[in-house]
């Protein structure tokens, strides 16, 4: 076969293009920003970007309809163009350099290693409440505290818990600002939790037969 003939039966691959920085707009979107960069004249290669704008509304009717798709478009073709489009837009250009930053660090809260039973909303909640002036709502509040503190403390640990221990951890909690022993505490069971490890130690046992028995020794049934 001749030379010229296996160039014309050559094709063309995907895999063999530059990369495209935005594949989701296409090929055909990125030859047409291509050529729109080899313009010279500035206002030309703006009317051209504007056609572009409105050839991608016109692939994705239903992305047209949203309040900000043509600044968005606008934003997008700099950035596959990598910031070297020139043009006089209705917008003006993204800075590569705020694109290119990295976010700020997310502060996340230190939580304290102790009494994690209780759990981190109701230590902020002893928190919040120490902070309040004493009164009988107070009072009341700290009383519910209390009783929730046993109730957790309880989902953990199925053994009695005498009042004193919820007092004593409800003072080291706030600073000795509360956990002043009052009335009994009304709570007398934990609430059912998945996270509880003993929870597994009060599952019902199925009742011991010959059956059974023989199958967890690999012992014979009689016949």
């Amino acid at each position: 076969m001749e030379t010229a003939s296996i160039t014309t039966l050559s094709l063309d691959y995907n895999t063999d293009r530059p990369e495209m920085t935005l594949g989701e707009y296409g090929r055909l979107v990125q030859t047409m920003l291509e050529f729109c960069l080899t313009l010279d004249d500035k206002t030309k290669r703006t009317e051209s970007a504007a056609h572009i704008v409105d050839t991608v509304g016109r692939l994705n009717p239903a992305m047209r309809g949203q309040p900000d798709f043509a600044r968005k478009v606008w934003d997008h073709l700099h950035v596959m163009s990598k910031f070297e489009l020139d043009v006089d837009g209705p917008y003006p250009a993204p800075q590569r350099e705020l694109l290119e930053a990295k976010p700020e660090r997310v502060p996340y809260p230190e939580k304290s290693r102790s009494h994690r039973y209780y759990g981190v909303i109701l230590q902020n909640l002893i928190s919040t409440v120490a902070e309040m002036e004493p009164s009988e709502e107070r009072q009341g509040i700290e009383y519910d505290i209390a009783n929730q503190m046993k109730r957790a403390y309880l989902s953990w640990n199925k053994d009695t818990v005498d009042d004193a221990v919820i007092f004593n951890d409800l003072r080291l909690l706030s600073g000795g600002r509360l956990g002043q022993e009052g009335s009994a505490l009304s709570v007398a069971k934990g609430v059912v939790s998945q996270n509880a490890p003993l929870h597994a130690k009060n599952r019902k046992k199925k009742p011991m037969n010959s059956s059974n028995f023989n199958k967890r020794k690999g012992g014979f049934t009689r016949k």
